[in-house]
C-alpha cells in the first residue's frame, strides 16, 4: 500500500511540474509575440498616453507713473506654427481643400507677402511632414491671431488641423519712448530684462512659474495642474508722466535750435527726493534726437561751474571766507602756479577788485580759485574732506545698473612729504569745476540738499510695491547724509547767493516774473580725442537750481553738450525757465487766500516815471513801498523819479526835472515820456511800442520850445 501511494504522489507532482512549465513556456511566447507582432501597437497606446512637465509662465508685474499711469506693460504676442506631422488621415485631404482660401486670408493679413508665396512656403512644410512649422517669422498680436485663427482649417481644433501657436509676454509702454532708459526694456526675444527699472526690479516685476503636467490621453491633451504661477507685483515709480514730457519737450526743442549733440534733465521733488522726470537725449543719424543711454545717472563729467557753489559753501563753513571779502580779479586773466586762469569776459577787462559775493554772481573763476587757492593751498586735503562733507561725493546707491559714483580725488603724500599725482595747479582748478568728475544726478542731489536746509535726500525712484491693488512694500524718503551738509547759517548764505546768481548774475535766463529761482550756471570745456587742445572744441553746459526760492518744491538740472565754439550755461538756464514755469502753471493750484498772503505776492517791474501813480497802484496791490506816495497823487500833481525793486518792496525815488533844460525820459512809458516832454513845450513823436529806449534831444541840453524830440521805443 505504501508503495502505491508512493507512486501516485509522485505522479501529481509531475503533471503539477509540467503544467507550471506549458504555463511559462505560454508566458514566454505571449511576451515574445507582444515585443514583436504587437510591438508598433503598444508604441501607439504609449504615445496617447504620454505624460510631461512644462512650466506655466506667471504675467509680469506693471511699472506705473506716480499718479498710477501704466509706463510699462505685458500684452500677449504669438508666433504661429502648422504641425503636418498629425496622424490623422482627414488632414491632408482638408488642407489640399482648403489651402487656396488659407492662403489668400494670409496674405490679406499680411499683405507683405502675396498668396502664392504663402502657398509655397506652407507646401513645402507640408511636404516634409514638419511638426513646427512658421507661418509668419514674426510675433503678432493677440487681435491679428484671432483673425489667422478665424481662417478656413486654422479654425479647426489643434488635433485636426495641426495649428498652434507660442504665447509670449510682449513689453509695451503706452507713452513710447518717454523716459525709456529709465523704465528700462525688455530683450524680446528671451523675455528677460534688459536695463532700467525692468532689470533692477526684474525678480519682484517678474514673479514665479507653475508647473503643469500634460498628458496626451487618445487625441486629447490633459492640463493637470501642479504648481501654480503667481504673478509678478506692480512697481508705482516717483515719475510724473505730464512732467516728464514737459521736460523732454523743453529739451529737445533746444538742442535742435542750437544744433547740440545731447542733453540731460532731471527734475526731483525737493522733500523727498523723488525723481519727477529724468531725460536723456542723443543726437541719431538723421537728425532725431533718441535716449541711448541713461546719461543722468551713468556719465561722469567735469561739472564746471556748478562745482563753484560746494567750493564757496567749504570756505564759509570753515570760516576762511566772507561773502563780503573782496578780492582782485584784474583784467580777467591771473598767473596761477605757472598757467593762467582766466574769466570768462578777459578779453572785455574782466570783474576788477570784486567781492566774493560778487564772484559768485558773475561767475568768476579767478574770484573763486584764489580764495580757495590762498586759503587751502598748504593743505588741499583739508579743502576735499570739506567737498566730502558737503555729501557732493557720496555714493547715492541708485537702483538703476551702470550708475555713476562722483570721483573726486583725495590729495596724499607719500612717505617722503611727496604729493602723490598732486600738482600746485589741481586745487585751483578743482574749485572750479574741474579734475573732478560728477554725474548730473549727484551734482542735482548737492543743490537739492541747498533747497531742503541742508537735509540731503537719496534720489528715489520707486515708492512702493503693489499686489492686487495692495501697498506689500513701501520705500520711504531717505537721507544720504545723518547730518546737515554744512551750518544753517552756511547754507542760508549759499540760498542767499544762489538767488542772486538768477536776479543778478548769470543766471537771469532761468528767472521767473511770476516767482523766484535760485542756482547756478556751468560751463566746462570737454576733452575730446587727443585732449582740451588737440581733441576739437566742445562744452558741457549746465545750469542746477531750485523754485520757487522763497519755499522750494522741486529742484532742476539741465545739462548740455554743444561742440564747437559758442555756448554758455544760459542755454541750460534757459530749457529750467522753461521746465519750472511749466511745472507751477500744471502743478499747483492757489487758492483766493494766496492772492493775499504776502509772501506770494509778486513784485511788478515799476518803469520810471510819475512815481506818485505807482505809489498809488502799489499801495492798493498790497506791496510795500519806501515812502507814502499815495497822497501827493491823489493831488494830482506828478512825482518824476524812478523805482528800485526788492524782494519784499518797492524803493521809490524822486528825481527833481531841472527848469529849461530837456528832460531825461529813458526807462519811462510812453504816457508819462509824453506828458512830462510837452509839458516844458516839446513836441513829440513815437516809433516803437514799449518803454523809452532812446531820444533825439540830448536829456540836460538846453530846452527850446517847439522842438520836436522822437522817443524810440521798446
Amino acid at each position: 500500500m505504501s508503495k502505491i501511494n508512493n507512486s501516485s504522489i509522485a505522479q501529481r507532482y509531475f503533471w503539477i511540474a509540467f503544467a507550471l512549465v506549458i504555463v511559462f513556456i505560454m508566458i514566454i511566447g505571449k511576451a515574445f509575440y507582444t515585443m514583436t507582432a504587437k510591438k508598433q501597437y503598444w508604441i501607439e497606446v504609449a504615445s496617447r498616453l504620454k505624460s510631461d512637465s512644462i512650466t506655466v509662465k506667471p504675467n509680469r508685474g506693471n511699472i506705473l507713473s506716480c499718479d498710477g499711469q501704466l509706463m510699462a506693460s505685458s500684452i500677449p504676442e504669438y508666433k504661429i506654427y502648422m504641425d503636418f506631422g498629425i496622424d490623422n488621415e482627414n488632414q491632408d485631404s482638408l488642407w489640399n481643400d482648403k489651402v487656396d482660401s488659407v492662403c489668400t486670408g494670409l496674405s490679406k493679413i499680411f499683405p507683405e507677402r502675396s498668396a502664392a508665396e504663402f502657398k509655397r512656403h506652407l507646401e513645402e512644410g507640408h511636404n516634409k511632414k514638419a511638426r513646427h512649422w512658421p507661418i509668419w517669422p514674426k510675433r503678432i498680436t493677440y487681435n491679428t491671431y484671432t483673425e489667422v485663427k478665424a481662417l478656413p482649417f486654422f479654425s479647426l481644433s489643434k488635433n485636426a488641423s495641426g495649428f498652434h501657436e507660442e504665447e509670449f509676454n510682449a513689453r509695451r509702454r503706452p507713452f513710447g519712448s518717454l523716459g525709456e532708459r529709465t523704465i528700462g526694456s525688455m530683450y524680446g526675444a528671451k523675455d528677460s530684462a534688459r536695463l532700467g527699472l525692468e532689470l533692477a526690479y526684474d525678480t519682484i516685476l517678474r514673479g514665479t512659474p507653475g508647473l503643469n503636467k500634460r498628458r496626451k490621453v487618445l487625441n486629447a491633451q490633459l492640463n493637470i495642474p501642479v504648481t501654480l504661477p503667481i504673478d509678478g507685483c506692480d512697481i508705482v515709480t516717483t515719475i510724473d508722466v505730464n512732467m516728464q514730457d514737459l521736460a523732454e519737450r523743453a529739451l529737445v526743442a533746444e538742442l535742435k535750435k542750437d544744433n547740440c549733440d545731447l542733453g540731460v534733465a532731471i527734475l526731483m521733488e525737493v522733500a523727498t527726493g523723488d525723481i519727477k522726470a529724468i531725460v536723456n537725449m542723443e543726437r541719431c543719424p538723421g537728425d532725431v534726437f533718441r535716449e541711448t543711454k541713461n546719461f543722468a545717472v551713468a556719465d561722469l563729467r567735469e561739472p564746471g561751474s556748478v562745482f563753484k557753489t560746494a567750493s564757496v559753501m567749504v570756505a564759509l563753513d570753515d570760516g576762511v571766507a566772507d561773502t563780503a571779502q573782496h578780492i582782485e580779479t584784474a583784467g580777467g586773466i591771473w598767473p596761477m602756479h605757472g598757467a593762467q586762469m582766466k574769466d570768462h569776459n578777459w578779453r572785455k577787462g574782466g570783474y576788477g577788485y570784486i567781492s566774493l559775493g560778487r564772484a559768485m554772481e558773475v561767475s568768476s573763476n579767478i574770484g573763486i580759485s584764489r580764495v580757495i587757492d590762498e586759503n587751502y593751498g598748504n593743505r588741499p586735503e583739508k579743502y576735499v574732506e570739506g567737498i566730502y562733507r558737503t555729501g557732493l561725493a557720496a555714493d547715492l546707491k541708485l537702483p538703476i545698473q551702470g550708475y555713476a559714483r562722483p570721483h573726486i580725488r583725495m590729495p596724499k603724500k607719500n612717505k617722503r612729504g611727496q604729493w602723490l599725482n598732486w600738482s600746485k595747479t589741481a586745487l585751483p582748478w578743482m574749485s572750479i569745476g574741474y579734475e573732478t568728475q560728477l554725474p548730473p544726478i549727484s551734482t542735482l542731489t548737492f543743490y537739492n540738499a541747498i533747497a531742503n536746509d541742508g537735509v540731503m535726500m537719496r534720489p528715489r525712484f520707486v515708492k512702493y510695491i503693489m499686489k492686487e491693488g495692495k501697498v506689500v512694500e513701501e520705500y520711504p524718503p531717505t537721507k544720504v547724509m545723518e547730518k546737515r551738509m554744512a551750518k544753517m547759517k552756511t547754507v542760508k548764505i549759499v540760498q542767499s547767493l544762489l538767488e542772486r546768481v538768477v536776479s543778478k548774475g548769470t543766471g537771469k535766463k532761468a528767472g521767473s516774473r511770476m516767482f523766484h529761482v535760485a542756482g547756478k550756471t556751468g560751463t566746462a570745456q570737454v576733452a575730446q580725442g587727443g585732449g582740451y587742445k588737440t581733441g576739437g572744441i566742445a562744452y558741457w553746459l549746465s545750469f542746477a537750481g531750485y523754485f520757487p526760492a522763497e519755499k522750494p518744491r522741486y529742484s532742476c538740472i539741465v545739462c548740455i553738450k554743444r561742440s564747437g565754439y559758442g555756448g554758455s550755461g544760459g542755454m541750460s538756464a534757459d530749457v529750467f525757465h522753461q521746465i519750472s514755469e511749466g511745472v507751477m502753471a500744471r502743478n499747483l493750484k492757489l487758492g483766493i487766500n494766496d492772492a493775499h498772503d504776502e509772501n506770494s505776492i509778486v513784485i511788478p517791474d515799476v518803469k520810471r516815471g510819475d512815481m506818485g501813480a505807482a505809489g498809488y497802484v502799489l499801495s492798493h496791490l498790497g506791496i510795500k513801498t519806501s515812502e507814502n506816495w499815495s497822497g501827493s497823487y491823489a493831488d494830482g500833481n506828478p512825482i518824476w523819479g524812478s523805482a528800485e525793486r526788492h524782494s519784499n518792496k518797492v524803493a521809490l525815488h524822486k528825481h527833481d526835472v531841472g527848469k529849461g533844460i530837456v528832460p531825461d525820459v529813458v526807462g519811462m512809458g510812453a504816457k508819462d515820456a509824453v506828458y512830462l516832454l510837452e509839458s516844458t513845450g516839446m513836441k513829440v513823436k513815437l516809433q516803437g511800442r514799449g518803454h523809452v529806449k532812446r531820444q533825439s534831444c540830448q536829456a540836460g541840453q538846453k530846452l527850446q520850445k517847439g522842438t520836436v524830440c522822437t522817443l524810440i521805443l521798446e
